[in-house]
């Protein structure tokens, strides 16, 4: 099967791509109220979706992601809306359409897939062949209302992943994937960063980019990308963190993440071979802005390690990573020792 790569031409235009910020985060602080579905604005408030693409847009956004996150009818059950699938999948990428098509510019039109929020077979209920029929039902629905790439995102378990690519190969988008390594350095089901790229082998059509997003910080997933590019270091590989570390004030959830700090974590990136940037939860349309800004002037200089993170950064908040990183420095001090 063939397919139009969208990304492979505008990385090969500008190097490195700046994908989006948060959409959830953003949408609270638009009015979203706490436990109502994002899905359901594209319908009753699409305005409001706009305008947070053309934030995105404005900031320099290069790939924005539909509001399709939940988009599933396993996630929108629990929304009473799981027969509305197709209607608010195809409304979502309409609108983040409708705002890509007017930038004077090429955006990416990404159709964002998270997970089902089931487990599947044997910890769970819900069957390989199912997950896959639920993922091409909201696939569909992205493609028919212009959606250029099926963003699966946020993933923990390969078998999920898989279905999800297989489902986007099926309607005919080509796809990425990123996982979430929040869980002592893997993903929730114990997926490795660099054991990221096989999950799709043996698929009819390869990934147009694979990586990480989400998780626990800008440290984190950074230490992340680098077991990534050095796995494969010719792979396109995402990386779209966290605005620095969730804090409650009050009630309240706030970003520790400056424009200064995600400036920083971008030039990192690119100089551990990412290809595609963004920021996921807490990422602000200023911190986007500061982040195009750091992307157009920086040059790939040399690959950090895991200890240049920490220092410009901040440290781990993972405690297999951090000790792994204590037990890298003590064995480079045990071996100045041996040699002195």
């Amino acid at each position: 099967m063939t397919t139009i790569n969208p990304i492979d031409a505008l990385i090969a235009e500008k190097g490195v791509l700046l994908a989006d910020g948060a959409t959830g985060t953003n949408l609270f602080a638009m009015g979203l109220p706490a436990g109502e579905a994002p899905e359901i604005l594209n319908e009753t408030a699409p305005e409001t979706i706009a305008k947070l693409h053309q934030g995105f847009v404005d900031a320099g956004a290069d790939i924005i992601l539909t509001n399709s996150f939940g988009g599933t009818r396993h996630r929108l059950k629990l929304h009473h809306a799981q027969d509305r699938v197709f209607a608010l999948n195809k409304t979502a990428a309409e609108i983040a359409r409708s705002v890509a098509d007017k930038a004077g510019r090429k955006v990416i039109v990404a159709g964002s897939v998270g997970p089902t929020g089931e487990l599947l077979i044997p910890l769970g209920a819900l069957s390989y062949d199912d997950a896959v029929e639920a993922f091409a039902e909201q696939i569909e629905g992205l493609k028919a209302g212009g959606a250029e790439v099926a963003w699966i995102e946020t993933m923990s378990a390969p078998d999920e992943i898989r279905a999800a690519a297989e489902a986007a190969i099926r309607v005919g988008l080509p796809y990425t994937y990123t996982g979430s390594f929040d869980t002592a350095g893997r993903t929730m089901m114990g997926l490795l960063p660099k054991d990221i790229h096989a999950v799709a082998d043996g698929l009819a059509v390869a990934p147009l980019g694979v990586g990480a997003n989400c998780g626990v910080g800008a440290s984190d997933i950074l230490a992340s990308l680098l077991d990534m590019t050095e796995a494969k270091p010719d792979a396109t590989v995402i990386v779209k963190g966290n605005c620095g570390i969730p804090e409650f004030r009050g009630t309240e959830i706030h970003y520790s993440g400056t424009p200064e700090l995600m400036s920083d974590y971008v030039r990192l990136a690119i100089d551990a071979g990412a290809r595609i940037v963004g920021g996921c939860c807490g990422t602000s349309f200023a911190h986007l802005a500061a982040m195009r800004k750091a992307l157009d002037v920086h040059k790939r200089d040399v690959r950090p390690t895991v200890e240049t993170i920490i220092e410009r950064i901040g440290p781990l908040r993972n405690k297999a990573a951090s000790a792994n990183v204590s037990e890298t420095a003590e064995g480079r001090r045990e071996r100045r020792r041996s040699r002195a």
